[in-house]
């Protein structure tokens, strides 16, 4: 019974996206049984993943000793490791792939955050990546910083798909969408074939209202307080308008008739972080076609367990979602400050995570080293 839920979220034109990826997931048969059972059809990764895969259990063990014998130092094992692990996931998902013509089956793998302000290192790092998994069927997320926009169109230009991950705002979703097209226009240029090319764009959703409620509360009036909860769904709606006027252009429509693929909104962090609000809010509210819900696996069971489906919930609501920002400015938060601490934040959240993944492999290849 608990699977109707997922299944209804998949045939509202939803997919469901597994937040998460680790070494004992593919050993055990975790992942398959999730494909099988639970309704998933891709997975993305981060450093924050790889960082906890890695520092829990003994399932990189053995290929940690491997490396260590052979003189590897800890970047090339690092590398190693999470390419292997993606490979593996892209494999397991390749039917799902072929069937739906590459929109599913997909697996991400983020370029090190620490190039997120340097354009070409970041162009090189995803050329690099996907040269090195080497399947059809994986994404290079490449975060949307000012400094990634331009990568985003080099990589695509290359022919590679894209994941364009820790976007908060509209006005920088739309920059994003613009990044895609170019990308797409330059590799038509380049002679790739379009059809070929994907892409998602990560909104991310918790996180807003993380930081919105936080300045709310200390505003404390009762204005303020009454919009807590309310600020996440909105921004997604409005990203989902930005979408839908920027994938009916005439510009779009030139690229869709040489075969390129729309790039889909995909909700991101999508866990709730608030305990007084339901665990299912960023699925429930969020339900629209053709878009994908990245969720932990805790996110996951609780929407099989007692998701509130309602069908569409985000086409047509622009002006009530327009209308929450306005109130948000009227009470004195400020938005442009708010999206800018989150970006800000978003990539020290990853580089510290960075930093930890390589302190605690580096720690691995000194015991095996003995």
């Amino acid at each position: 019974m608990s699977n109707d839920k997922l299944a209804a979220l998949s045939e509202a034109g939803v997919s469901i996206w597994l937040d998460d990826l680790s070494r004992e997931r593919l050993n055990t048969g975790n992942l398959a049984d999730l494909i099988r059972d639970k309704h998933v059809v891709g997975v993305t990764t981060n450093p924050t993943i790889f960082a906890n895969a890695m520092s829990k259990g003994d399932a990189y063990d053995e290929r940690t000793r491997e490396l260590a014998a052979q003189g590897a130092d800890v970047e090339a094992t690092i590398r190693d490791l999470t390419t292997t692990d993606v490979r593996n996931a892209a494999d397991l998902f390749r039917d799902i792939y072929t069937a739906t013509n590459g929109v599913d089956g997909r697996v991400s793998i983020e370029v090190d955050p620490r190039l997120a302000k340097d354009t070409e290192k970041t162009v090189a790092e995803a050329k690099d990546l996907w040269k090195t998994v080497d399947r059809p069927n994986v994404l290079i997320k490449i975060p949307a910083t000012e400094e990634g926009l331009p990568a985003i169109t080099k990589t695509l230009a290359e022919g590679i798909s894209v994941n364009v991950t820790l976007i908060f705002s509209v006005e920088r979703y739309k920059k994003v969408i613009e990044a895609y097209f170019a990308g797409l226009e330059q590799a038509k240029a380049n002679g790739h074939d379009l059809r070929g090319i994907h892409s998602v764009a990560s909104f991310f959703v918790s996180r807003v209202d993380t930081e919105v409620d936080k300045r709310l509360e200390a505003i404390g009036t009762d204005e303020a307080l009454a919009l807590r909860g309310k600020a996440a769904v909105a921004n997604a709606r409005l990203a989902y308008a930005a979408y839908e006027e920027l994938f009916a252009t005439d510009r779009w429509k030139a690229l869709a008739a040489d075969g390129a693929n729309a790039q889909r909104p995909l909700w991101a962090s999508t866990g709730v972080k608030n305990p007084d609000y339901s665990p299912t809010l960023y699925v429930d509210d969020l339900v629209v076609a053709n878009t994908v819900n990245t969720m932990p696996e805790k996110t996951l069971d609780a929407v099989a367990e007692h998701a509130d489906l309602q069908g569409d919930r985000v086409s047509g609501h622009g002006k009530d979602a327009q209308k929450v920002f306005d109130q948000l400015e009227a009470v004195g938060i400020d938005i442009t400050d708010v999206f800018l601490t989150l970006e800000n934040e978003g990539v020290e959240k990853f580089e510290k995570s960075w930093t930890e993944l390589l302190d605690t492999v580096n720690g691995q290849l000194e015991q095996a080293k003995g």
